[in-house]
């Protein structure tokens, strides 16, 4: 928990406090109080940010300098280069950013902005990341992994100190999970302050590699497949230092399909003004399609992220039902 304090210290001056908002539409399918925090207004548009700087500064502060010659290369489905880019920018450190050639072009964007060398043509995120760790060996570069890093997580886990300081009756946290640095910070600081609570992660049909893992009792390979949430797909590294979280401090992982998530992002567009990504609005594919047992409590749903490519945001609205 220390280093989840210091973290939230250290990134306090560049990220946003994100509102926690009551969702009278959630709260109405489930018959709980649900509130969502809106990491998607975040810095960036995407929790991302607060590991990503935490990672750059933390770096920095125990390398003793910013040279702009001391290099970070990284691996990422989207967000985390984004963010990272960004960080790296405002301390002037050099980046390298390895991505799926299918990335979302509002996160390939981003990361271009803020001045990051972009590789983006691996043919999916787990061949971006062997390429970034040959990367890092070839050159000396240090790797900033999006999920299985201590800073990454500390500052991601900062999420969860937020919520208990607006919110601390909740009793349920619903978190989207990816490499799992997310689920793994929040589901400690939970653990931590009140081991009563619950968190619950939530993978997509399409890849779910800690869902098939923990009926293994082993972290297991999935053959991963596409999917609306982009920023869920795909294997974690196998040394991943999340896993041994998930196996502790996750009372369960839940399931969405693709509808779901479509159903999610226009949902929260209708209902409650919000624009996500895909893999952002995961928590929400949950509760509103049942996947989830939230009666009676209170919930906090995270919304991870919002770079959705205009089109693929419009084609959602466009084919949607009314709801």
């Amino acid at each position: 928990m220390i280093d989840v304090y210091e973290a939230k210290r250290r990134i306090a001056p560049y990220i946003r406090r994100t509102p926690l908002i009551e969702s009278q539409w959630l709260s109405d399918v489930v018959r709980a109080r649900v509130c969502l925090k809106a990491e998607s207004m975040q810095r960036a548009n995407t929790f991302k940010a607060r590991g990503a700087f935490n990672a750059v500064l933390a770096r920095l502060e125990r390398g003793g300098h910013r040279e702009p010659a001391y290099r970070f290369v990284t691996a990422s489905a989207g967000n985390h280069g984004r963010a990272l880019a960004e960080a790296a920018a405002i301390f002037g450190v050099p980046l390298v950013v390895f991505t799926p050639a299918d990335a979302p072009r509002a996160k390939l964007d981003a990361i271009r902005r803020h001045g990051a060398e972009l590789r983006a043509d691996a043919p999916d995120y787990d061949e971006a990341e062997r390429r970034a760790k040959a990367f890092a060996r070839e050159t000396g570069a240090a790797f900033i992994s999006p999920y299985s890093d201590a800073d990454v997580i500390a500052g991601a886990a900062t999420v969860a100190i937020d919520i208990f300081e607006d919110a601390p009756d909740v009793t349920t946290f619903v978190v989207p999970v990816g490499g799992g640095g997310l689920v793994s910070g929040v589901a400690r600081v939970v653990h931590a302050i009140d081991p009563s609570r619950r968190v619950i992660g939530v993978e997509v049909e399409a890849s779910h590699p800690f869902h098939t893992s923990l009926a293994a009792g082993r972290l297991v390979e999935i053959v991963a497949g596409p999917t609306l949430a982009d920023g869920l797909g795909g294997n974690p590294d196998p040394d991943t230092i999340t896993w041994p979280f998930i196996q502790q401090f996750v009372d369960r992982i839940a399931l969405v399909g693709e509808a779901d998530l479509a159903h999610a992002v226009v949902g929260l567009v209708e209902h409650e003004h919000l624009v996500a990504e895909g893999a952002g609005a995961a928590a929400v594919a949950a509760l509103a399609a049942g996947r989830v047992d939230a009666s009676g409590g209170r919930v906090a749903a995270i919304i991870t992220g919002a770079n959705i490519d205009r089109e693929r945001l419009a084609a959602l609205l466009a084919s949607a039902p009314e709801q």
